[in-house]
């Protein structure tokens, strides 16, 4: 990219990884600053999510909405279901985002969009680029054991991630200057997990200290955060250094998305790629929004700035 500092039409994939696609807001905050126009976005899973915000004219709403978010909101949120091939049916999440954008149809968007699912039963990847944009929203996040999966148009779909997390390949019908990344399975960092056991344990500990206080309808919240946490989470009052139920499968799904991430970065080896560490944060902690965004725009300048300072050719 060298020193040229003209504004660049992107291609932005924006990855799968749960409230870590937060950092997706931040990134593209960044990215409009320092003078990139977004021609084409694709996301799986919470990429397309907060890319189908952007694409929707919506994105600065969403994101005083996420911001206000502390953890009894993400609960209260949650529409818990025994049935259905999940723990979640995400009827209230989608339809809380359909208050902030409205029902809007793909190829109405100003820009190219796509979302990324799997058709569970065909055992294939999906490009959703037309039709109702929370149906392809709802399809792309149904993270497999948490989500119960989206049936559309006749097929079941699942998260995107599982066989695509960056999905590169839908943008190259774009005719853009250049392609950005947003991996949010990046690399671990040691001073991530460290910080998040602290937030976690001091979280609990206040939770704890407020819940004798606490009104019925707080109790049953608390007790709702303590059962979740020990799904995600271990047992906190265990011995046993073993994962939770839910833990164990979504570390396996992240396992496996973060092999497939480095596969697809050889092979289309985009222009930008901006990493944010796969334990920055846990799948569910939605409350931590302005941390994860304030890191996703951190991490952008510092790949953009990377970016510039590099000779051409």
């Amino acid at each position: 990219m060298g020193a040229d500092h003209e504004m660049k039409s992107i291609s932005l994939v924006l990855g799968s990884g749960g409230a870590r696609g937060l950092a997706h807001i931040g990134a593209i905050e960044a990215l409009r600053e320092a003078g990139f126009r977004i021609e084409s976005i694709a996301g799986s899973s919470m990429g397309a999510l907060v890319g189908g915000m952007y694409a929707a004219g919506k994105i600065d709403m969403y994101t005083d909405w996420v911001c206000t978010l502390e953890q009894s909101d993400v609960f209260r949120l949650v529409d818990w279901t025994l049935s259905g091939g999940g723990l979640i049916r995400g009827d209230r999440i989608i339809n809380r985002l359909r208050q902030i954008v409205g029902e809007v149809q793909i190829e109405n968007l100003e820009l190219d969009y796509t979302a990324v699912a799997v058709d569970i039963e065909q055992g294939r990847e999906l490009w959703l680029d037309r039709g109702p944009l929370f149906d392809a929203i709802r399809s792309s996040i149904a993270i497999p054991g948490l989500f119960t999966p989206h049936r559309y148009r006749g097929r079941l779909l699942v998260d995107g991630g599982i066989l695509n997390p960056i999905p590169v390949a839908p943008t190259l019908r774009c005719l853009t200057d250049l392609t950005v990344v947003v991996n949010v399975n990046g690399q671990q960092s040691k001073s991530h997990a460290d910080r998040n056991v602290r937030a976690r344990s001091e979280a609990s500990a206040n939770a704890h200290s407020k819940s004798d206080a606490d009104s019925d309808d707080k109790g049953m919240l608390e007790r709702l955060r303590r059962f979740f946490n020990g799904l995600i989470d271990r047992d906190q009052d265990s011995e046993d250094d073993a994962p939770g139920l839910v833990a164990m499968l979504i570390k396996s799904v992240e396992t496996m998305e973060a092999v497939i991430t480095r596969q697809h970065l050889a092979v289309f080896q985009p222009d930008i790629v901006i990493d944010i560490p796969r334990d920055a944060a846990m799948v569910h902690e939605f409350h931590r929004a302005r941390e994860l965004i304030e890191l996703g725009r951190t991490r952008t300048i510092e790949a953009v700035n990377q970016a510039r300072n590099q000779p051409d050719g």
